[in-house]
């Protein structure tokens, strides 16, 4: 049996021979753009070639559904049961990614080319999701090589749409309960709290998207003939956005807030702290509800944000009352949000001050969920991984961004510990999408650790914990 610090010592060796930058470079090669039907192929080629032979080489049976259902998504399941006795995680990763912006890169970078810059490895997925995922098999190949065996059972999910809102993801999940189920939910993705900071969150934010429209006629008409006789759509936008939230970021509508923020999460951010970055925005004196703590805004609360807005041509602007205006705004939210009263709200707001005139659609929604700081598998984790780093670890309850951990955490009924081996300066999403190699390299080893004390120690929380009803 190796050794928790062989382990440790294999993991710094295998990222720092090159040949983590050369697995990476080979996922990073392959166009898995979910959003693009012309990368079907690809996609369900990087589970059913990459992800199949890897995990089957491990001892792992494996299946696929590719489509399934006909949903555009594509899934796959791989088991590797050891003992019955034993505890079980439940892993997961996305094989997708977002379109790659060829041409808008810095330096001449090609999305789909690893590219190392000092600290940064440049690259479509690598911060987002394929250098995580990688980061998590290679601790189970490197563990599994070392000793043959890991000590407990493991099953990993992989899906080929979360970049497009993970389609029928839920539905998967409820349908195969029976191979999904586990003691605990641990899985790599979203950001670090910062580069230097390990870091477990516990849920995900929720995130409704809405559009306001004020189509109120063709063509513009001149503003010295008819202003103040004719209503103007960009105005009527102004103050009908500015009832839901004002001009210094406080929501104005009650039902579109949380009812409390729990102790518990007071407490777990009492001590963090939020855009200490050397690449962060400054964080807005005066903005959103300054009774909170700027890790209370970010992490436990709700934020309602302006994503795009229009009307007529700023660039050209003529002297013409435009004839209409459209703004598409977000809602992020917490867990204890009434999601089934935010449409009525939002209506009933803009009506009560005058804006029946102003058209709401309401558009894709993503569910909040958390499991409590106070669960056990949060401490035993962050103990694993305070051991390997020698830092404390930072505990968030979520992610301000939006994650499938509903499907989880709520469809699944596990406790969700992710363990994020990106930062929030990676520029996910957009050119220049980029890893930190330093961060690659302690996510592989604290992983290698926390598998192996999953595997060897005694104070795993699967048994005590369940058989007292605390998980």
């Amino acid at each position: 049996m190796a050794t928790r610090q062989d382990l440790l010592e294999k993991a710094e060796h295998f990222a720092d021979s090159g040949e983590l930058f050369n697995e990476l470079s080979q996922l990073v090669a392959r166009p898995t753009v979910s959003s693009d039907p012309a990368q079907s192929v690809a996609v369900n080629a990087y589970l059913d070639d990459v992800l199949r032979g890897r995990f089957e080489a491990m001892g792992f049976s494996v299946t696929t559904d590719l489509n399934w259902q006909g949903s555009g998504n594509s899934f796959l399941i791989a088991t590797r049961i050891e003992a019955q006795q034993y505890p079980t995680v439940l892993c997961y990763g996305h094989a997708d990614v977002v379109d790659g912006q060829a041409g808008q890169w810095d330096a001449g970078r090609d999305p789909f080319e690893l590219r190392a810059e000092g600290d940064r490895w440049y690259g479509r997925g690598a911060a987002d999701n394929k250098g995580q995922h990688l980061v998590n098999l290679k601790a189970i190949e490197l563990i599994l090589a070392e000793q043959g065996s890991l000590g407990f059972n493991i099953t990993f999910l992989f899906e080929a749409g979360e970049e497009i809102g993970s389609p029928q993801l839920d539905e998967y999940a409820a349908a195969h309960r029976e191979p999904l189920e586990a003691d605990v939910f641990i899985a790599s993705d979203g950001p670090r709290q910062s580069a230097d900071k390990p870091t477990i969150f516990l849920g995900a934010r929720g995130g409704a998207t809405f559009e306001l429209n004020v189509p109120l006629r063709q063509g513009g008409y001149h503003s010295g003939n008819w202003g103040g006789l004719l209503r103007n759509p960009a105005t009527t936008l102004a103050g009908a956005i500015g009832t839901l939230v004002d001009g210094h970021g406080r929501i104005r509508v009650p039902e579109l807030l949380p009812d409390s923020l729990p102790d518990s999460v007071r407490e777990v951010l009492a001590p963090v702290q939020v855009g200490q970055g050397k690449q962060d925005p400054e964080v807005a004196a005066g903005w959103a509800d300054t009774s909170l703590s700027a890790a209370e805004r970010l992490y436990g609360w709700n934020t309602l944000e302006v994503l795009a807005m229009n009307s007529a041509d700023v660039q050209v602007p003529v002297n013409a009352i435009p004839g209409q205006a459209r703004a598409v705004l977000q809602l992020r939210f917490v867990v204890g949000t009434n999601t089934g009263k935010i449409e009525s709200a939002i209506r009933q707001a803009l009506d009560e001050a005058g804006y029946s005139m102003v058209q709401l659609s309401m558009g894709q929604c993503f569910a909040a969920s958390r499991i409590e700081p106070e669960n056990p598998w949060v401490q035993w984790a962050s103990n694993s991984l305070e051991e390997t780093t020698g830092q404390p670890t930072t505990i968030l309850p979520n992610i301000g961004g939006s994650l499938p951990n509903a499907v989880f955490e709520s469809t699944l009924g596990l406790p969700t510990l992710w363990i994020p081996h990106s930062y929030p300066g990676c520029q996910q999403h957009g050119p220049n999408e980029h890893a930190l190699e330093s961060v690659l390299r302690e996510g592989l080893q604290m992983m290698c650790g926390l598998f192996h004390d999953l595997g060897t120690r005694q104070d795993v929380p699967s048994a005590s914990a369940l058989a007292s009803g605390k998980i």
